[in-house]
Protein backbone atom coordinates (compact mmCIF):
# COMPACT_ATOMS: atom_id res chain seq x y z
CA UNK A 1 0.00 0.00 0.00
CA UNK A 2 1.35 3.41 -0.93
CA UNK A 3 1.37 6.32 1.49
CA UNK A 4 -1.34 8.01 -0.60
CA UNK A 5 -3.58 4.95 -0.41
CA UNK A 6 -2.95 4.71 3.33
CA UNK A 7 -3.86 8.38 3.84
CA UNK A 8 -7.05 7.98 1.81
CA UNK A 9 -7.98 4.90 3.86
CA UNK A 10 -7.37 6.72 7.12
CA UNK A 11 -9.43 9.67 5.92
CA UNK A 12 -12.32 7.36 5.01
CA UNK A 13 -12.23 5.76 8.47
CA UNK A 14 -12.18 9.18 10.13
CA UNK A 15 -15.12 10.39 8.06
CA UNK A 16 -17.15 7.21 8.62
CA UNK A 17 -16.46 7.39 12.36
CA UNK A 18 -17.56 11.03 12.47
CA UNK A 19 -20.78 10.16 10.64
CA UNK A 20 -21.47 7.32 13.05
CA UNK A 21 -20.92 9.55 16.09
CA UNK A 22 -23.27 12.17 14.67
CA UNK A 23 -25.95 9.52 14.05
CA UNK A 24 -25.63 8.15 17.59
CA UNK A 25 -25.73 11.59 19.22
CA UNK A 26 -28.63 12.95 17.20
CA UNK A 27 -31.94 13.05 19.12
CA UNK A 28 -33.78 12.21 15.88
CA UNK A 29 -32.72 10.14 12.83
CA UNK A 30 -30.94 12.22 10.18
CA UNK A 31 -31.32 12.04 6.40
CA UNK A 32 -28.35 11.68 4.07
CA UNK A 33 -28.59 15.31 2.98
CA UNK A 34 -28.43 16.53 6.55
CA UNK A 35 -25.42 14.35 7.37
CA UNK A 36 -23.61 15.52 4.22
CA UNK A 37 -24.24 19.16 5.14
CA UNK A 38 -23.15 18.73 8.77
CA UNK A 39 -19.82 17.20 7.72
CA UNK A 40 -19.28 19.27 4.59
CA UNK A 41 -19.12 16.21 2.34
CA UNK A 42 -20.55 15.53 -1.12
CA UNK A 43 -23.69 13.44 -1.00
CA UNK A 44 -22.01 10.74 -3.10
CA UNK A 45 -19.15 10.42 -0.62
CA UNK A 46 -21.53 10.45 2.33
CA UNK A 47 -23.64 7.77 0.68
CA UNK A 48 -20.61 5.48 0.14
CA UNK A 49 -19.47 5.87 3.75
CA UNK A 50 -22.94 5.20 5.11
CA UNK A 51 -23.27 2.15 2.86
CA UNK A 52 -20.09 0.74 4.42
CA UNK A 53 -21.51 1.30 7.91
CA UNK A 54 -24.76 -0.39 6.88
CA UNK A 55 -22.88 -3.44 5.56
CA UNK A 56 -21.30 -3.84 9.02
CA UNK A 57 -24.71 -3.41 10.74
CA UNK A 58 -23.41 -0.33 12.53
CA UNK A 59 -26.22 1.82 11.14
CA UNK A 60 -29.54 1.18 9.43
CA UNK A 61 -32.29 3.24 7.79
CA UNK A 62 -35.82 3.79 9.01
CA UNK A 63 -38.90 3.89 6.78
CA UNK A 64 -38.27 7.53 5.92
CA UNK A 65 -34.71 6.76 4.81
CA UNK A 66 -33.09 8.43 7.83
CA UNK A 67 -30.12 6.83 9.57
CA UNK A 68 -30.02 5.40 13.09
CA UNK A 69 -27.99 2.91 15.15
CA UNK A 70 -27.66 -0.57 13.62
CA UNK A 71 -28.19 -3.97 15.18
CA UNK A 72 -24.57 -4.45 16.28
CA UNK A 73 -24.73 -1.32 18.44
CA UNK A 74 -28.26 -2.04 19.62
CA UNK A 75 -27.24 -5.53 20.71
CA UNK A 76 -24.16 -4.17 22.47
CA UNK A 77 -26.19 -1.56 24.35
CA UNK A 78 -28.77 -4.17 25.32
CA UNK A 79 -26.09 -6.50 26.68
CA UNK A 80 -24.52 -3.72 28.69
CA UNK A 81 -27.90 -2.80 30.11
CA UNK A 82 -28.57 -6.44 31.02
CA UNK A 83 -25.30 -6.52 32.94
CA UNK A 84 -26.38 -3.43 34.87
CA UNK A 85 -29.76 -4.97 35.63
CA UNK A 86 -28.14 -8.19 36.87
CA UNK A 87 -25.71 -6.25 39.06
CA UNK A 88 -28.63 -4.33 40.61
CA UNK A 89 -30.59 -7.54 41.19
CA UNK A 90 -27.70 -9.49 42.69
CA UNK A 91 -25.94 -6.77 44.70
CA UNK A 92 -28.07 -7.40 47.87
CA UNK A 93 -27.05 -11.07 47.74
CA UNK A 94 -23.36 -10.20 47.38
CA UNK A 95 -23.60 -7.84 50.34
CA UNK A 96 -25.38 -10.39 52.56
CA UNK A 97 -22.97 -13.17 51.68
CA UNK A 98 -19.94 -10.96 52.30
CA UNK A 99 -21.43 -9.88 55.63
CA UNK A 100 -22.32 -13.41 56.77
CA UNK A 101 -19.07 -15.08 55.75
CA UNK A 102 -16.66 -12.20 56.17
CA UNK A 103 -15.20 -13.12 52.76
CA UNK A 104 -15.26 -11.63 49.26
CA UNK A 105 -18.37 -12.23 47.15
CA UNK A 106 -18.24 -12.12 43.35
CA UNK A 107 -20.71 -11.95 40.46
CA UNK A 108 -19.74 -13.28 37.02
CA UNK A 109 -21.24 -13.90 33.60
CA UNK A 110 -19.84 -15.65 30.52
CA UNK A 111 -17.13 -13.77 28.65
CA UNK A 112 -15.23 -14.39 25.44
CA UNK A 113 -13.01 -17.33 26.39
CA UNK A 114 -13.01 -16.46 30.09
CA UNK A 115 -15.43 -15.54 32.85
CA UNK A 116 -16.38 -11.89 33.17
CA UNK A 117 -16.47 -10.73 36.79
CA UNK A 118 -18.87 -7.78 36.78
CA UNK A 119 -19.31 -7.05 40.49
CA UNK A 120 -17.57 -7.75 43.78
CA UNK A 121 -18.14 -6.99 47.46
CA UNK A 122 -15.25 -7.20 49.91
CA UNK A 123 -15.38 -8.98 53.26
CA UNK A 124 -14.55 -7.94 56.81
CA UNK A 125 -10.85 -8.64 56.92
CA UNK A 126 -8.17 -5.95 57.05
CA UNK A 127 -6.36 -7.52 54.12
CA UNK A 128 -8.62 -6.39 51.28
CA UNK A 129 -9.62 -8.38 48.23
CA UNK A 130 -7.94 -8.07 44.89
CA UNK A 131 -10.21 -6.27 42.47
CA UNK A 132 -11.08 -8.97 39.94
CA UNK A 133 -13.75 -7.02 38.10
CA UNK A 134 -12.82 -7.04 34.41
CA UNK A 135 -9.84 -9.40 34.85
CA UNK A 136 -9.48 -12.56 32.76
CA UNK A 137 -10.20 -15.74 34.73
CA UNK A 138 -10.20 -19.21 33.16
CA UNK A 139 -13.42 -21.21 33.19
CA UNK A 140 -11.91 -24.57 34.16
CA UNK A 141 -9.74 -23.15 36.97
CA UNK A 142 -12.43 -21.17 38.81
CA UNK A 143 -15.56 -22.04 40.77
CA UNK A 144 -17.53 -19.42 38.85
CA UNK A 145 -16.34 -20.86 35.56
CA UNK A 146 -17.10 -24.46 36.55
CA UNK A 147 -20.70 -23.46 37.24
CA UNK A 148 -21.04 -21.90 33.79
CA UNK A 149 -19.47 -24.97 32.18
CA UNK A 150 -21.54 -27.45 34.20
CA UNK A 151 -24.85 -25.96 33.11
CA UNK A 152 -23.79 -25.56 29.45
CA UNK A 153 -23.88 -21.78 29.61
CA UNK A 154 -20.56 -22.02 27.78
CA UNK A 155 -18.64 -24.91 26.21
CA UNK A 156 -15.34 -26.29 27.45
CA UNK A 157 -12.67 -24.25 25.63
CA UNK A 158 -11.05 -25.89 22.63
CA UNK A 159 -7.40 -26.81 22.75
CA UNK A 160 -5.15 -27.44 25.72
CA UNK A 161 -6.49 -26.40 29.12
CA UNK A 162 -4.08 -23.96 30.72
CA UNK A 163 -2.45 -24.98 34.00
CA UNK A 164 -2.61 -22.15 36.56
CA UNK A 165 -1.22 -24.23 39.47
CA UNK A 166 -0.25 -27.85 40.01
CA UNK A 167 -3.83 -28.44 41.25
CA UNK A 168 -5.55 -27.10 38.12
CA UNK A 169 -7.68 -29.68 36.31
CA UNK A 170 -6.26 -29.89 32.79
CA UNK A 171 -7.66 -33.31 31.78
CA UNK A 172 -10.94 -33.00 29.89
CA UNK A 173 -12.07 -36.35 31.27
CA UNK A 174 -11.40 -35.24 34.85
CA UNK A 175 -13.11 -31.92 34.18
CA UNK A 176 -16.25 -33.66 32.90
CA UNK A 177 -16.35 -35.75 36.10
CA UNK A 178 -15.95 -32.55 38.12
CA UNK A 179 -18.79 -30.83 36.24
CA UNK A 180 -21.09 -33.77 36.94
CA UNK A 181 -20.38 -33.29 40.65
CA UNK A 182 -21.22 -29.60 40.29
CA UNK A 183 -24.64 -30.48 38.87
CA UNK A 184 -25.17 -33.06 41.62
CA UNK A 185 -24.24 -30.71 44.47
CA UNK A 186 -25.70 -27.52 42.98
CA UNK A 187 -22.45 -25.61 43.52
CA UNK A 188 -18.78 -25.74 42.46
CA UNK A 189 -15.60 -25.48 44.50
CA UNK A 190 -11.92 -24.93 43.84
CA UNK A 191 -8.97 -25.48 46.15
CA UNK A 192 -5.62 -24.09 44.98
CA UNK A 193 -6.68 -24.47 41.33
CA UNK A 194 -6.52 -20.82 40.28
CA UNK A 195 -3.93 -19.60 42.78
CA UNK A 196 -2.13 -21.51 45.50
CA UNK A 197 -3.85 -20.76 48.82
CA UNK A 198 -7.06 -19.53 47.17
CA UNK A 199 -10.33 -21.40 47.59
CA UNK A 200 -13.83 -20.59 46.37
CA UNK A 201 -17.36 -21.90 46.07
CA UNK A 202 -19.93 -20.75 43.50
CA UNK A 203 -23.57 -21.40 42.61
CA UNK A 204 -25.64 -20.62 39.49
CA UNK A 205 -28.02 -17.74 38.80
CA UNK A 206 -31.01 -18.87 36.75
CA UNK A 207 -33.64 -17.12 34.71
CA UNK A 208 -37.29 -18.05 35.32
CA UNK A 209 -37.08 -20.58 32.49
CA UNK A 210 -34.22 -22.36 34.26
CA UNK A 211 -31.38 -21.10 32.06
CA UNK A 212 -28.15 -20.37 33.92
CA UNK A 213 -27.01 -16.84 33.05
CA UNK A 214 -24.31 -16.23 35.64
CA UNK A 215 -22.84 -17.29 38.96
CA UNK A 216 -22.07 -15.96 42.43
CA UNK A 217 -19.08 -17.06 44.47
CA UNK A 218 -17.43 -16.61 47.82
CA UNK A 219 -13.64 -16.71 47.71
CA UNK A 220 -10.92 -16.50 50.31
CA UNK A 221 -7.72 -18.07 51.60
CA UNK A 222 -7.55 -21.76 52.47
CA UNK A 223 -6.29 -20.81 55.94
CA UNK A 224 -9.75 -19.36 56.69
CA UNK A 225 -11.98 -21.60 54.60
CA UNK A 226 -11.63 -25.39 54.99
CA UNK A 227 -13.66 -27.71 52.76
CA UNK A 228 -16.46 -28.16 55.30
CA UNK A 229 -17.03 -24.41 55.36
CA UNK A 230 -17.01 -24.24 51.57
CA UNK A 231 -19.82 -26.81 51.52
CA UNK A 232 -21.82 -24.84 54.05
CA UNK A 233 -21.30 -21.61 52.12
CA UNK A 234 -22.23 -23.35 48.86
CA UNK A 235 -25.63 -24.23 50.32
CA UNK A 236 -25.88 -20.68 51.64
CA UNK A 237 -25.27 -19.14 48.20
CA UNK A 238 -27.88 -21.41 46.63
CA UNK A 239 -30.40 -20.46 49.31
CA UNK A 240 -29.73 -16.74 48.95
CA UNK A 241 -30.15 -16.85 45.16
CA UNK A 242 -33.32 -18.92 45.38
CA UNK A 243 -34.79 -16.62 48.01
CA UNK A 244 -33.99 -13.56 45.90
CA UNK A 245 -35.55 -15.11 42.84
CA UNK A 246 -38.69 -16.24 44.66
CA UNK A 247 -37.81 -19.93 44.80
CA UNK A 248 -38.04 -22.36 47.72
CA UNK A 249 -35.27 -22.17 50.29
CA UNK A 250 -32.98 -25.07 51.02
CA UNK A 251 -33.85 -27.08 54.14
CA UNK A 252 -30.51 -26.47 55.75
CA UNK A 253 -30.19 -23.17 57.60
CA UNK A 254 -27.59 -20.62 56.62
CA UNK A 255 -24.68 -20.58 59.02
CA UNK A 256 -22.22 -17.80 59.65
CA UNK A 257 -18.65 -18.98 59.13
CA UNK A 258 -16.25 -18.07 62.00
CA UNK A 259 -13.75 -15.42 61.00
CA UNK A 260 -10.14 -16.52 61.25
CA UNK A 261 -6.69 -15.12 60.71
CA UNK A 262 -5.80 -12.89 57.81
CA UNK A 263 -4.93 -14.34 54.45
CA UNK A 264 -4.99 -13.81 50.72
CA UNK A 265 -8.30 -13.04 49.05
CA UNK A 266 -9.29 -13.20 45.39
CA UNK A 267 -12.22 -13.74 43.05
CA UNK A 268 -12.78 -17.23 41.75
Amino acid sequence: MTSTEFNHGTQAVDRASALLITILKSPTPLLLSALAKIHGLPKSTTSRLLAALIRQDLVERDRAGAFLAGQVLIHFAREQNQDSVLITRMRPILERLASKTGETSNLAIPGNGHINVIDQVGGHFLLGATNWVGRRVSYHASALGKVLLAYSTVAIPAGRLERATDKTIISRRDLLVELEMVRKNGYATIIDELETGLVAVAAPIRELDGRVIGAISISGPSTRLPLKDLRTIGAMIVAEIEARQGRSLLNSQEQKIPQRKLGKVGAA
